[in-house]
């Protein structure tokens, strides 16, 4: 799936851009309504006149996700701190609207209740607060100083800005190796997921007859480059390709490594995009089956702090 380019952004102003259709009609939800200010000259008026937030519509938009605002702004002028959307879980889901970081780490996203949006983007224009503050502070839910407990494994905030190339297109999840310092160690994670083909995918071909329904095996092309040493959760969603609908992607990281169970970093790339949930890699594989049938939510497997995991009951 491509999109079409983002307009430019008139200085101190920022984009929000409607993700949501029914034919050709932008779906808003309550947001408009929620997010308070007055309409001036086609945008809405926040923070005492201090933002200035304009709304874009187009068909094209249609499922845009975080990961994919980055490559659609145009080039050659200032890069605006962050874009916001208004997707499906606002229209539907009565989530507060995405904002997506397209400057210090672009892709990764954080919500934000509707009606704090004005406050939280002032505070970033000024530099009162930087978008590592709003990972920082994420609830298990994704929203910015939210009150449905604290992730027990939140989103790393690395200081380095490092380079990556895209990762490769796939409908199923991607596994990919980010740590290069135990060689037997990734040999056996793949041997106990499964095993790879010669294409370098985990059970490319399941037989779904003998599949034990509590123990799903996880369909995952591997990803064995060390290009990609050091690749942060955060950094993941701007580098999937929008042309498949890949299910997650795991990153096999440090901990993978030290901790029993193998437990891999999985990365969220639809609703929160970089937001993380760890979990035993023997899970990893029931995990992508019901976020693929919708039967679950990445939050439901975001581990919080001083509960113990379901999957550990």
């Amino acid at each position: 799936m491509s999109f079409p380019g983002l307009p430019r952004s008139a200085p101190g102003e920022v984009l929000l851009v409607c993700t949501c259709y029914e034919g050709d009609e932008a779906r808003w939800g309550d947001l408009l309504d929620e997010i308070g200010g007055r309409r001036e000259g086609g945008a809405f008026v926040l923070a005492d006149g201090r933002v200035r937030l304009r709304p874009v519509e187009g068909g094209g938009w249609h499922y845009l996700h975080g990961g994919n605002v980055p490559a659609l702004l145009p080039g050659g002028g200032p890069v605006p701190p962050v874009v916001v959307l208004a997707d499906i879980s606002v229209v539907y889901g009565g989530s507060g609207p995405l904002l997506v970081d397209v400057a210090a780490i672009p892709g990764r996203a954080v919500r934000v209740a509707s009606a704090r949006l004005g406050e939280v983007l002032d505070a970033l224009l000024r530099g009162a607060l930087a978008f590592d503050d709003l990972v920082r502070a994420m609830d298990r839910y994704g929203e910015y100083q939210g009150d449905r407990g604290r992730p027990a494994f939140p989103a790393p905030t690395p200081r380095a800005r490092r380079s990556f190339p895209a990762l490769p297109a796939t409908d199923a999840a991607l596994l990919v190796r980010t740590d290069f310092g135990d060689e037997q160690g990734w040999r056996a994670l793949l041997d106990e997921l499964g095993g790879v083909d010669e294409d370098g995918f985990l059970n490319a071909d399941p037989d779904f007859d003998e599949i034990d329904e509590d123990d799903f095996p996880l369909r995952a092309l591997t990803v064995d480059d060390r290009v990609f040493e050091g690749l942060t959760p955060g950094q993941v969603p701007a580098l999937v390709p929008p042309e498949k609908h890949t299910t997650l992607v795991a990153l096999a990281d440090a901990r993978t490594f030290a901790g029993p169970g193998r437990p891999l970093t999985v990365v969220d790339l639809y609703d929160i995009p970089g937001h993380v949930a760890v979990l035993p890699g023997r899970e990893v594989g029931s995990m992508a089956c019901n976020l693929e049938i919708a039967n679950m939510d990445f939050y439901d497997f975001v581990a919080v702090e001083g509960v113990r995991p379901w999957w550990e009951g």
